[in-house]
């Protein structure tokens, strides 16, 4: 956790917090630390009849409300190594077996690392299937040709799974003194991004079939480094004061979440006035992950959206419902390609809704 962050962006406390009576974050214990990042170590609330403690892991600060429950359901991400050869590796992956948690993990990181980061491998080939990587960073380069320059004030990244997306923020021309933060809880993704921060190296396992990775390993330096972060947050429930960003994104967040609703309510009170939020998704919805009556759209086709999701977040963006999420519509695109590799024989193809709208409080 970068201490400059940590001063600029001010997190609260998400278990005692209340609007107006906001109880800050501060360094509890140091354990590890190095050129002003917080690597090991804790955060404490500074109420005193609080002081609830927050672990820092591997750079990556976990400030979440339940933290006792975070960690009991993922302490085998928490605990992962990430030190063992790729033979080593593989014979675990095999004993294991397709569905258990290493493969899963070992699944996800493979499809999102491969979007985010192979343009900038050395030894990456053309797909067979012929859908390039990037395929997300084009998806924020359309969002944000939809609308005028965000206003100043620091960037948010929300579900920054491996974190390219939050890179290219530091990068955008103009905004070279923003600092900027990923939020995301998969905590084996935070851990991806933040060696890409900390060590400029990006090692994943890539999906060649079945329960078979190749390991890939490459040097990652990206323009902007020095002013990114990742903190594992709740995208529902930020940790962090009102009106502080200028810029938001949500790329493939709205139908990954059990609240859609209030994720677009938590990102309208993080912007300043006039801010700009980037929204992304394909609405591949599922009941693992929202429960249905969270959809927007994908059922009940008698209403007046017609199940149709866009036009579900058409309507939460217009109007007085807009005025209640803090977020208006500015401008839309509901097809913008998107692929997922899957593994070397496949991968699938998405046409995303993309959306620009503006926090409450700006111009007309």
């Amino acid at each position: 956790m970068r201490r400059r962050h940590l001063e600029a962006l001010r997190p609260v406390c998400p278990v005692c917090r209340a609007p107006g009576d906001e109880a800050p974050l501060e360094v509890g214990r140091v354990e590890r630390e190095a050129e002003g990042d917080l690597l090991e170590g804790t955060l404490v609330c500074a109420r005193a009849r609080c002081q609830r403690e927050f672990p820092v892991l591997d750079g990556v600060p976990l400030i979440v409300p339940d933290v006792r429950s975070f960690v009991a359901e993922n302490v085998f991400a928490l605990m992962a190594r990430d030190d063992l050869s790729e033979t080593l590796e593989g014979a675990l992956g095999d004993c294991a077996g397709p569905g258990s948690w290493l493969d899963v993990t070992r699944q996800h990181l493979s499809s999102y690392a491969w979007d985010h980061y192979a343009d900038l491998d050395p030894a990456e080939e053309q797909p067979p299937h012929g859908d390039p990587p990037g395929g997300l960073r084009r998806v924020l380069a359309a969002g944000l040709a939809l609308a005028p320059p965000p206003p100043p004030g620091p960037a948010l990244d929300a579900g920054c799974a491996v974190g390219r997306t939050a890179f290219e923020l530091a990068a955008l021309p103009g905004r070279e003194d923003e600092l900027v933060l990923g939020v995301d809880l998969n905590v084996g993704m935070l851990r991806l991004a933040s060696r890409v921060l900390r060590q400029g190296v990006v090692r994943y396992p890539r999906r060649r079939v079945g329960v078979v990775y190749d390991r890939r390993e490459f040097a990652a330096r990206l323009p902007g480094a020095e002013r990114v972060d990742f903190w594992c947050c709740d995208a529902t429930a930020l940790p962090l004061p009102a009106g502080t960003f200028g810029l938001a994104t949500s790329l493939h967040v709205l139908d990954c979440i059990a609240a859609p609703v209030e994720h677009l309510a938590a990102l309208g009170r993080a912007l300043r006035p006039g801010g700009l939020a980037v929204l992304a998704a394909p609405y591949d919805w599922a009941t693992s992950v929202t429960p249905l009556d969270r959809w927007l759209g994908g059922h009940s086709q008698r209403a007046p959206h017609g199940g149709a999701s866009e036009v579900a977040v058409r309507h939460l963006l217009t109007g007085e419902r807009a005025r209640a999420l803090g977020l208006e519509l500015l401008a839309e695109d509901d097809d913008v390609p998107w692929a997922v590799r899957m593994h070397a024989r496949s991968v699938v193809r998405y046409s995303a809704h993309v959306v620009a709208a503006r926090a409450a409080g700006g111009a007309a």
